[in-house]
């Protein structure tokens, strides 16, 4: 299985409405800043979205829900998010705001079962596990 995608389309290529995605990133440091601009250039919707953070108005994932892309996020820290804030407090935002530690092990714990359904060549162990994105970051 080659992972090695020319730009963000393509690395987001899969990805419909209705999924959850966990990304990366601490604060807007080492976000996958292009994949986001390229989902929030699409017409995926109804996204769960797992990160530590809710971007900022405008930049991170914050442009997903400016667009009204996300419909449920699972963060640690959210202050920086004029729309995040609007949107929750207007009741069209599900949210779960849990500390930074317990989303980790939350994350951590769920490793297990996810190499069990992943084929034996992208399970961590294995030199192949490793997604690398020329320009899709």
């Amino acid at each position: 299985m080659n992972k090695v995608v020319n730009n963000a389309q393509e690395a987001i290529k899969g990805i419909e409405s209705n999924m959850t995605l966990m990304l990366g990133g601490f604060g807007l440091c080492g976000i996958p800043e292009n994949c986001i601009a390229a989902l929030a250039a699409s017409d995926i919707t109804g996204l769960t979205c797992i990160s530590n953070n809710a971007g900022i108005d405008g930049f991170g994932l914050g442009m997903l829900l400016r667009r009204r892309q996300v419909r449920k996020m699972i963060a640690s820290y959210v202050g920086e998010n004029k729309e995040f804030e609007r949107q929750l407090l207007s009741g069209e935002l599900e949210v779960d705001l849990v500390p930074q530690g317990t989303l980790a092990e939350r994350i951590r714990a769920g490793q297990p079962d996810m190499e069990q359904r992943l084929p034996a060549e992208n399970r961590s162990g294995s030199s192949k596990a490793k997604c690398i994105s020329k320009n899709a970051g």
